[in-house]
């Protein structure tokens, strides 16, 4: 009787979901996403503060 519930799953060889490849994209993705918010939530805080700015008091 062997074992197989020890040996590790099979990995398909085109590279799918589970791959190091996939895991690597998703946090390149990941990476992405969290710059371009972060940037962009910079840009809205640098408009509030010119918009601020030129208000008339």
């Amino acid at each position: 009787m062997s074992d197989s519930a020890d040996a590790p799953a099979p990995v398909s060889p085109q590279g799918g979901a589970g791959t190091e490849q996939w895991k690597e994209r998703g946090v390149v993705k990941r990476v992405l996403l969290y710059v371009v918010g972060a940037h962009l939530l910079a840009a809205l805080l640098w408009l509030f503060f010119l918009i601020g700015a030129h208000a008339h008091k």
